[in-house]
């Protein structure tokens, strides 16, 4: 039986030596002000309960690593951090159910195998546009590869904004032409849009 009442530090040295009476009494010490806290921020009777909870389960798990010198700073750390994590992760939940079957089936690839898919495309890209004129070649790829606008091109060439847009125009059309196939097109979408 544990005298009463003990320190943080006396709680906390007998919680190391595995005594559950004494992290009983530090989670009865704390659990009402950490609640509040946590409380405060989710405005969720259940969500605050379980941040604090989480936090003591953790405490209890780390008993043997983790080095407290303030109990109070220490968790009320512990708790911002547990409402940090709840609150950004339900800003974005990923909801996956049975229907997105296709969804993981479509995620599952072969990352090599895009690799040289992508360097195919490049290349049949490249071959392409090397039928162009050079000045329509140098501003497509002024336009599309180094996201200059149709004026910034026309100032550094010192050509007019319409006959870019006419170059622009013209590779585009000669790119769609030689990409037949849809899903090219969806790909370079991108691109000769």
């Amino acid at each position: 039986m544990l005298k009463s009442p003990l320190s943080d530090d006396e709680l906390w040295n007998a919680i190391r030596c595995d005594n559950e009476l004494a992290f009983t009494a530090l989670f009865d010490r704390y659990w009402v002000r950490l609640y509040k806290a946590a409380h405060r921020y989710l405005k969720d009777h259940e969500a605050a309960e379980e941040v604090v909870h989480d936090v003591f389960l953790n405490i209890w798990n780390r008993r043997h690593q983790l080095e407290i010198e303030s109990f109070p700073n220490f968790l009320l750390t512990a708790t911002r951090y547990q409402v940090y994590n709840r609150m950004r992760s339900a800003k974005s939940p990923i909801v996956l159910t049975a229907s997105d079957v296709e969804l993981n089936e479509l995620l599952d690839h072969n990352i090599g195998e895009d690799h040289i898919k992508d360097q195919e495309l490049q290349q049949e890209l490249d071959q392409y546009l090397d039928q162009l004129p050079k000045r329509c070649q140098e501003i497509f790829y002024m336009s599309r590869i180094n996201h200059l606008s149709n004026q910034e091109i026309a100032g550094k060439l010192g050509i007019s904004k319409r006959t870019v847009e006419n170059q622009i125009t013209v590779a585009l059309k000669h790119l769609r032409t030689c990409f037949k196939h849809m899903s090219t097109i969806i790909i370079l979408g991108f691109i000769i849009r």
